[in-house]
């Protein structure tokens, strides 16, 4: 039974794009909603500007506790700690906490396809949602694509069809909360990531491990057989398991694999051939692994093998990750500025055999470089560190040149602009320029896509 907002006292903590969403779906149901934010009406004008004419009651400027006094219900927007002390109050008193993603999932009629993971999510998320298009347009429906990748789809709950496929990605953030699983539910991967929100990585890890935890015996699994994070939690599917990996899966379980440069799937007995791996444009093994798992995904939903290949053919990437940028001097250059955990600059710096400059920074999230700062010894030729993470990223990485190692210079600089600057004056020609900064962008930029953009621009500049 779908929930029922009328009369309903809600109170939603955050006004970026989830909260407003989620004001817009709740007051049109007739909930009394109060929208709560930190920020001063001034530095959110636009955003009550947005939702001018909807009873929207606004709260601004601060979290007073005394907003828990008359309320039935709290929605807590993603970038929103649960150790707020308004929502940790809120525990205390036994108000019920939810999200956007909970509300959409409680609503919507049609099944879900959910993604999670620590590193590939959106790209994978984005092929999906393109098989998913494929699959949906031969029989005239609609193939809805969001959640953490951009949309909130809790505001197109009423044009969603009970037919329709609806791919969902989803973060640790949105998955702490929720007590409803997808049908269909994939983790890719758990590497350590968003250790300053949530403390440990088992923390982290059990999160992300909720997508799985509400399913049925109806619903599937998708998990990697390369990752130990998700391989680790095979023991809590409650359905079906279908698997990805490069390799073949073990005798009599099911999964995707590559072998003779074609993708193929194996139902557990018998093997199929999906497309060659040259329809595959997306450089780096951790972008092939993605193909596999979109392909489980896309199987697992029900997608025919044409609609698999559909969603893979001509897909170059997604903004900002790995995106090619321009050639200049000989040097080509590559916006990652999506890689905020050095697990993700990592996976970056194997995707090229050619001679890299790495520009790397942004702010820590409490994560270890260690094993990054081994690998850039190993396959890097130059370093430019920049923005509030230069202390503890140099300290990683240590002095160099070392004997016998690549790694021969390392640089610091105060921000992301004169980072490129110094990347221009090292490149030569056949050099990869990479921005893979392996921390987030707010020491200097409000997301990934402002730090990314600003990069694209400069690098453009460089005459």
């Amino acid at each position: 039974m779908r929930p029922d907002w009328n009369g309903q006292k809600v109170l939603i903590v955050g006004a970026a794009r989830q909260g407003l969403a989620l004001a817009r779906f709740l007051s049109g149901r007739g909930a009394q909603v109060t929208l709560n934010d930190q920020r001063t009406p001034e530095t959110l004008r636009s955003a009550v500007e947005a939702l001018a004419g909807l009873p929207v009651r606004w709260a601004l400027g601060g979290h007073p506790l005394e907003l828990l006094d008359d309320v039935d219900l709290i929605c807590v927007s993603g970038g929103v700690p649960l150790e707020l002390p308004l929502l940790v109050e809120a525990q205390r008193r036994g108000l019920p906490l939810t999200n956007d993603s909970q509300i959409f999932m409680q609503s919507v009629a049609a099944p879900v396809t959910g993604i999670t993971g620590s590193a590939g999510k959106t790209t994978t998320t984005t092929l999906v949602g393109r098989m998913a298009q494929a699959h949906a347009a031969k029989a005239g429906r609609t193939a809805w694509v969001g959640g953490n990748i951009g949309l909130p789809l809790v505001e197109y709950l009423d044009q969603i069809q009970p037919d329709d496929p609806v791919i969902v990605e989803f973060s640790s953030f949105q998955l702490e909360l929720m007590t409803v699983s997808p049908h269909v539910a994939a983790v890719l991967n758990i590497t350590p990531n968003h250790l300053d929100r949530h403390g440990t990585l088992e923390a982290y890890a059990a999160a992300k491990a909720r997508i799985l935890a509400f399913q049925s015996g109806a619903d599937c699994a998708i998990l990697s057989r390369e990752d130990p994070g998700s391989w680790a939690l095979a023991g809590q599917v409650r359905g079906r398991l279908i698997t990805f990996g490069r390799e073949r899966p073990p005798a009599g379980l099911p999964g995707t694999y590559v072998q003779d440069d074609t993708l193929i799937y194996s139902d557990g007995r018998q093997d199929q051939a999906l497309f060659p791996r040259s329809a595959v444009r997306l450089r780096g093994g951790h972008n092939l692994l993605n193909v596999l798992a979109a392909c489980a995904i896309g199987l697992a939903a029900g997608f025919d093998p044409d609609s698999l290949r559909s969603g893979v053919e001509g897909f170059a990437g997604v903004a900002h990750r790995l995106e090619w940028v321009r050639e200049w001097k000989g040097a080509a250059w590559y916006n990652d500025s999506i890689a905020t955990a050095p697990e993700r600059t990592l996976a970056a710096i194997q995707s090229f055999d050619e001679p890299l400059i790495v520009l790397l920074g942004g702010r820590d999230k409490n994560l270890p470089w260690e094993k990054l700062a081994e690998a850039l010894h190993r396959r890097v030729d130059h370093v430019v560190v920049f923005g509030e993470a230069v202390p503890k990223i140099l300290a990683a990485i240590g002095p160099a040149p070392r004997p016998g190692a690549r790694l021969q210079s390392v640089h610091a600089c105060p921000g992301l602009y004169d980072a490129v600057q110094v990347a221009a004056g090292l490149a030569r020609p056949g050099d990869v320029v990479l921005l893979s900064p392996g921390g987030t962008s707010f020491d200097e930029f409000k997301d990934f896509e402002e730090r990314g953009e600003r990069f694209r621009a400069w690098v453009k500049e460089l005459t």
